[in-house]
This record gives C-alpha cells, structure tokens and sequence, in this order.
C-alpha cells in the first residue's frame, strides 16, 4: 500500500497501466476505492492512470488546518513531482473536478487534456446545491458510516437505476466503507468547497476540456457543467439523460468510450 510524503501529509496513492499518465482524483469525502473498478480497468489499457486519496481521505493524512481547493491542487502537483510525472491528462469527479479546475489554471503546462465530470465552477455564478440535498448531506448526526453510504444513494444515482441495479448499488456501497472520512476532515473539504470560485477565471483554461453530466444530477445540478462548456474556450459537453451524479459508474462503458476517443 504505497504512501508518499507530499509537503505535511503522507498520501496514499496507485498506479495503474502504461502509457501516457492519466490522472484522476476524485470528490468530496471520496477516495481512490470509490472508482468503478471496470472504469479503472479499461483506463488501464490505454493510459498510465494514476488514483490517490485526497487530503483528509481514506489512507491520506487528515491534518486539523484549514483545507482549500488550492491545497487540494498543490497536493496533486506534489505527487505527480514525486512520481516524476511530467505532464499527464487529468480527469476529476465533483469536488476532483474542482481541484482538476484549480490545477489547470495554476499549472497548465502540466496538464495535456482535460475531463471535468458532475462538477462545478463554485461561487454565486454557479447553480446551487438544492437544499434538500444538503439537509441530507449535513445530517450524518449518530449515523453509522454503512447508514451514511445507504443514505447517499439516492443522491448518486436515479431512484429507477437504484431500483434495478441493487448489485451495483450494493458494490458501491461496500467500496465507500473501506475507508470512510472522519466527520472532522468531511466539514473541513465541505468548507474548501464553499470558499471556492472559478467562474472568472475559466476563459483562462488553453488546454482542450471534455465537460460530462447527468441531466438528473442532484448534487450538482448539469447546468453547472453548461456554464463551464460555456466559459472554458472550445470545451466539449456531453450530458446523459435519466444519469445522476454517479455518472461514472452510471454509464461506465459508454463513459469510458467517450473519454478515450478524447483523450487519444
């Protein structure tokens, strides 16, 4: 189980495949488990893809500081330093694709392409989080971390798919309990988030930008990834109808088809 020293944390990181590096992080209270293994899989044929657990998640330190997007961003420059990893495509997921955002305008001739999944730009141009998903979101209360995962659910994903796919949803659910966010370092990535705003500074991305989202999101609604297609010049957006934020695991083959044929 490999670990890094990247700066003040140790971070808990794999490697997957050969080739050009391809590298993905993920969201908000999420870590390298949470990726369907099948995406993993075939990602693996085409790219050296690189998965790690954010600050505060899974296996990575969780230090009592204040976190930004910024934090998160500069943590991925250090492993990818570390790793020798020169230039690489990045693909992140929500709050990843907010720290893959962050990256791209801090960093941009370390990045080749750029996929940016059921995310946002932040800030008050952005489309917010209905606030009936955020009720559930905050309330984690005495909960168990099997009853916080069960809970989730039905904001990942359609209430139909859910109905008939319990084999997956149950997958799923076992990968977020291998190593779940303390309540500590879940309020302190939940802050970096509200304190985040990209929207002026998206004209600024000169790297060729893949916009992805479910019509169903109910995380992060799919106008989010409208306005960034709309600000990030030339940006490519594909939107799935009846898909929720879990897209990736949702369409997993035809995601993975779709992020290939752009990324070669």
């Amino acid at each position: 189980m490999p670990k890094i020293r990247i700066g003040d944390i140790k971070m808990y990181y794999e490697i997957h495949g050969k080739g050009f590096p391809l590298v993905m992080i993920m969201g908000l209270s999420a870590n390298k488990d949470w990726w369907s293994p099948y995406v993993i899989e075939q990602f693996s044929k085409h790219f050296k893809v690189l998965i790690f657990d954010n600050r505060g998640a899974g296996r990575t330190d969780a230090p009592k500081i204040d976190y930004t997007i910024k934090m998160f961003a500069d943590d991925t420059l250090g492993l990818m330093d570390a790793l020798e990893i020169e230039q690489a495509h990045m693909l992140g997921v929500s709050m990843g694709g907010m720290i893959a955002q962050e990256f791209v305008l801090n960093y941009p001739d370390r990045v080749k392409k750029l996929v940016l999944c059921s995310t946002t730009p932040g800030g008050p141009h952005s489309i917010p989080t209905p606030p009936e998903t955020i009720a559930v979101m905050m309330d984690r209360g005495n909960l168990t971390d099997e009853q916080i995962a069960r809970r989730a659910m039905p904001l990942l994903y359609p209430e139909d798919y859910i109905k008939n796919n319990s084999d997956v949803i149950e997958r799923s659910i076992n990968r977020m309990l291998i190593a779940p966010i303390t309540e500590d370092a879940y309020m302190r990535q939940i802050n970096a988030i509200m304190k985040w705003d990209a929207y002026d500074r998206l004209p600024k991305i000169n790297r060729p930008t893949l916009v992805m989202s479910g019509k169903e999101d109910k995380l992060l609604p799919y106008q989010n990834s409208e306005i960034l297609a709309q600000r990030i010049p030339r940006a490519k957006l594909i939107l799935y109808d009846n898909v929720g934020h879990g897209m990736v695991t949702q369409v997993a083959e035809d995601f993975v088809e779709k992020v290939v044929e752009f990324l070669k």
